[in-house]
């Protein structure tokens, strides 16, 4: 077995970029789709005018969607190369930007964001107060963080090897740190943390707790495809928070 890699290293080993986004454009098939999303959107609300920062933003179809809808200014931040050069295509001809730098290592001035977001990309982190605090600092008074990760059942399932799931073991669920997972044909570092601890990170950034989701499947998303919906509603995958600054 390789050497698992952590964050955006692990999306510019071969072929695991164009793994992961077809895996997350992939419609009912994928979970990002029918689960995560919906609850993403659900929490959002109007973006009208407001100044936008993603961190791990991925490809950036997320920024695309909130320059669509109105958002002021969008930033994403990616420590991935492949991704930033993917975001580049997703945001072209739109005032958008991307920075390549790792979560951990971004700051803002004082005032300048009012809503931040965040979707499946804190879990790879290891010192996430930090990246919280960092998100509160920025904020003008009264601004939102919203962000989602694996949900912590997921994160201490422990599995080896590829393919539809059929079963799910939680195990050390209580035992925080690094994970290796076998993922996207890949060997990933994922962070454990219970739900616990992420409302208590979030508390202690500086933030009010708004909502608390685990993203139950959008039955509507499916197509019709009820195997696979009833698949989906037996273990959460996705945990989102939704908070305000303090």
């Amino acid at each position: 077995m390789t050497t698992p890699e952590r964050g955006g290293r692990f999306y510019d080993l071969p072929r695991i970029s164009s793994r992961y986004l077809g895996h997350r454009h992939s419609g009912a098939a994928g979970p990002n789709h029918v689960m995560e999303e919906p609850a993403f959107l659900a929490e959002l609300g109007s973006v009208d005018k407001l100044r936008v920062i993603d961190l791990g933003c991925g490809d950036a179809t997320t920024g695309l969607q909130l320059l669509n809808a109105g958002c002021q200014s969008y930033l994403g931040v990616d420590s991935s190369a492949s991704m930033v050069t993917a975001s580049g295509e997703s945001l072209r001809g739109t005032a958008g930007r991307v920075v390549r730098m790792d979560m951990e290592d971004f700051s803002a001035p004082p005032g300048t964001c009012d809503l931040v977001v965040s979707r499946l990309a804190l879990h790879y982190v290891e010192d996430v107060e930090s990246v919280l605090a960092a998100c509160r600092d920025c904020l003008s008074p009264g601004g939102r963080l919203i962000f989602s990760v694996i949900h912590p059942l997921l994160s201490a399932y422990d599995s080896q090897s590829d393919g539809t799931r059929t079963s799910w073991v939680v195990d050390d669920y209580f035992s925080r740190g690094a994970r290796d997972r076998r993922w996207m044909g890949g060997n990933v570092v994922w962070f454990h943390r219970t739900v616990e601890d992420y409302v208590g990170a979030l508390l202690r950034a500086g933030f009010s707790l708004d909502s608390l989701r685990e993203c139950e499947p959008a039955e509507a998303r499916f197509g019709g495809e009820a195997e696979e919906f009833a698949r989906r509603r037996r273990v959460p995958l996705f945990l989102l928070l939704s908070a305000t600054r303090a």
